[in-house]
């Protein structure tokens, strides 16, 4: 397949979309429990959770490109 780049990038998208909806779908306690937990962290620890979620973004992409 040689999709043109625009179009991989929306797939890339509702790719992402899919995959966060999955939780709330299946299990919405665990989804409700899970954000609530979150919503505690202070500003530190969500930017290194940012961070390596970034940077294991980036790696799995350099990876697989």
């Amino acid at each position: 397949m040689n999709w043109p780049p625009l179009e991989t990038l929306w797939l890339a998208v509702a790719l992402v979309l899919i995959f966060e909806g999955l939780l709330p779908l299946v299990a919405p306690s665990v989804w409700r429990r899970a954000f609530s937990e979150l919503l505690k962290l202070q500003d530190g620890q969500l930017r290194f959770f940012g961070l390596v979620t970034l940077g294991g973004g980036l790696l799995t992409w350099w990876l697989l490109a």
